[in-house]
């Protein structure tokens, strides 16, 4: 008697970013991605353009420990700088997964979706909305909010706030006067 998964290899996603913080709302994203493969492997990025507040290791640290709160057994973290198509297939991935939070999102990531469907029409992207009440969060305004000396609390965990907050005021103090 054979088992209804004999033989059927394993489903592997992909989450992208540069998670420079991680927010609630990619927590929201990897919890929800988590369920729609067998294994979701958290891509955590290097970008320059987007001038990282945290290492690369730091970032992959923190998503690992939000992995961690979760609970989440099937999904790892791992950096990488690649063309990510050619990270996917390496990795065997089928699917990139992909959050949406605006409609200026999605104009973005359907581009995005289409040139990579013609690098690998083998790798599928999927988007989930992010939950209506963590729609409006991006990194980028966490960290403009700290950085202005704002409570970042409603858009991050509170190891992530306390780590941000630690970051900025490291920051102030090297800044030359």
């Amino acid at each position: 008697m054979s088992t209804p998964n004999a033989g059927r290899r394993e489903r592997i996603g992909l989450y992208p970013g540069t998670f420079d913080p991680v927010t609630l709302g990619h927590a929201d994203i990897i919890r929800r991605g988590s369920k729609l493969v067998d294994r979701l492997i958290i891509g955590v990025t290097t970008n320059p353009s987007k001038n990282p507040m945290f290492t690369p290791e730091e970032r992959m640290e923190m998503v690992r420990a939000e992995i961690a709160r979760q609970g989440l057994g099937n999904v790892e973290v791992r950096g990488f700088n690649a063309l990510l198509m050619h990270y996917a297939q390496d990795l065997g991935a089928s699917l990139i997964v992909r959050g949406l939070r605006a409609v200026a999102d999605f104009e973005y990531e359907y581009q995005m979706a289409g040139m990579n469907q013609k690098l690998n029409d083998k790798i599928e992207t999927v988007f989930l909305m992010a939950d209506v009440s963590l729609q409006p969060i991006a990194s980028k305004l966490v960290k403009e909010i700290a950085n202005l000396g704002g409570d970042i609390t409603p858009f991050v965990s509170a190891e992530v706030r306390d780590l941000v907050v630690a970051r900025v005021a490291e920051r102030a103090n090297t800044v030359p006067r």
